[in-house]
């Protein structure tokens, strides 16, 4: 294993120090947050699949294509199909509102003090996929060093805290760009093509299997629908995901480098299903469909690649988690802690808000490692995770960006009614259970559509700013984007 053990430190290595390089590059709060919105099409398409390809997508897609066959890529394929929705409908018009988080958007739309109870669902939300992301690392460096789980949460959580804290939005985006060139090498180029020749091919893997391993429907309709609505319609409005798109250096670059990278996610998601499946052939009596991505690593690839498909794992892994801690961290700074504290002091500098951030961002590390210390169901947490950013956030999102007449306080009623009916019924159903999401979903968007209209229409000046700024001309003059590309 000393080879690989090379290869995965080299790489830690490099992750670290690019951490150091982004702190070179993040003189402001835009270039902080959103790395300057000056990303091209190739860095933006690289770092957008790489967030949304974490360790759920990788390790867990694996686990169910062992468990369902080529049918356990809905999971990852609804990830792209939402990153391909959010590309082609809405990320023009996001682009243009040069703000820093989806709190602001309601702000700006509703006119109103929507964004605390909105910032508080999403900071909980990337509080616990940062959370669900770090304690992936425990399986990871359990492979490659036997390493205790709790070291190696803390281990892999602070390289990643590390290298955020530094260089924030800059050193994330070269981080994730490596990662996603690893990840393509690692599990696309070389783990998919192994793992099928050693297996015996298709026609082999077709006579060892049930049939059912071969429908693409076999998971179940029912499974596939909650996929569109916790993934798909994640994607469409996660603080996580939305702050990738302000990184865009125009609308035109979000919308098709996303495009890119939703078609990437599409084929990951086969990729890993058919892993999955290969994996089933070969070692058909796993205790558990998530061991399958590490048994087959460790036991079918030689020397040298292996180790590139662990560092492919760990790159999936810190990507999301990276992210995820960046976007929680700026939704706890600028939509609760900031508008607790009133408004932000127009005495403060780039550099202090710069430092601030920073803040925040070791602060919310600490807390996500401790979290991911003390929790163990991986599954449990990114459920509860998704099903209160869906139940509670996605109505007032939606309706704000496509419904005229949506008020403030129907955007309140929405999250509010919508958020605790997702927590009242996961307690009565089962954290794990579909109808959380489907009946919290249903009363968010009633709340909305009642209240909005039994309330005074939003201000026609509220809504005047709020259209100047879609069209991309209601921005502050300091956040036009540098001519400077990347």
């Amino acid at each position: 294993m000393a080879v690989d053990y090379t290869v995965i430190v080299v790489y830690l290595a490099g992750m670290l120090a690019m951490g150091w390089w982004g702190m070179r590059r993040a003189r402001s709060k835009s270039d902080f947050l959103v790395a300057g919105r000056r990303l091209g099409p190739a860095m933006y398409s690289g770092t957008m699949a790489a967030i949304v390809l974490g360790g759920a997508s990788t390790i867990g897609g694996v686990g169910l294509g062992y468990q369902y066959g080529l049918s356990g890529a809905w999971m990852v394929f609804t990830i792209g199909l939402g990153l391909l929705a959010l590309s082609v409908f809405f990320s023009a018009r996001i682009a243009r509102l040069k703000v820093y988080t989806v709190s602001e958007m309601l702000d700006l739309r509703y006119g109103g003090r929507a964004g605390v109870i909105s910032g508080l669902v999403m900071w909980a939300y990337t509080l616990m996929l940062a959370v669900t992301s770090t304690i992936a690392y425990a399986t990871i460096f359990d492979v490659l060093f036997d390493m205790n789980r709790t070291v190696a949460i803390i281990l892999g959580g602070s390289i990643v805290v590390a290298y955020s804290t530094l260089g924030g939005m800059w050193s994330i985006t070269l981080t994730d760009m490596v990662q996603f060139v690893v990840k393509t090498i690692g599990v696309l180029l070389l783990l998919l093509p192994i793992a099928v020749v050693r297996a015996g091919g298709f026609s082999e893997m077709k006579a060892k299997l049930p049939t059912t391993y071969f429908d693409p429907l076999g998971i179940g309709g029912e499974t596939i629908f909650t996929y569109v609505l916790i993934y798909t319609f994640g994607m469409l409005i996660g603080q996580d995901i939305w702050q990738r798109v302000f990184t865009a250096r125009s609308d035109k670059t979000a919308k098709w480098g996303g495009t890119v990278a939703g078609t990437y996610c599409l084929a990951y998601a086969l990729a890993g299903a058919v892993i999955g499946t290969a994996a089933k052939v070969l070692f058909p009596k796993l205790d558990s469909p998530d061991d399958a991505f590490a048994t087959i690593v460790k036991q079918e690839l030689p020397v040298g690649v292996r180790g590139l498909v662990l560092a492919a794992a760990l790159a999936a892994v810190m990507s999301t988690s990276s992210g995820a801690l960046i976007a929680c961290a700026t939704v706890a700074n600028n939509d609760i802690w900031s508008r607790l504290r009133g408004a932000v002091r127009r005495s403060e500098g780039a550099h202090d808000e710069v430092k601030g951030n920073r803040v925040f961002i070791l602060l919310m590390g600490v807390a996500v490692i401790g979290t991911a210390i003390a929790l163990n169901n991986v599954v449990e947490a990114l459920t509860v995770a998704y099903n209160l950013l869906v139940g509670g956030l996605l109505v007032p999102i939606l309706g704000g960006l496509l419904w005229k007449r949506g008020t403030v306080q129907g955007a309140l009623a929405s999250v509010s009614v919508g958020g605790l009916a997702v927590i009242a019924l996961m307690a009565s159903y089962g954290i794990l259970a579909n109808e959380p999401v489907y009946y919290g979903l249903l009363a968010s968007l009633v709340a909305y559509v009642v209240v909005s209209l039994v309330t005074k229409p939003t201000d026609e000046a509220v809504l005047a700013a709020w259209r100047e700024r879609l069209a991309g001309r209601g921005a502050p003059a300091a956040e036009e984007p540098a001519a400077v590309g990347a």
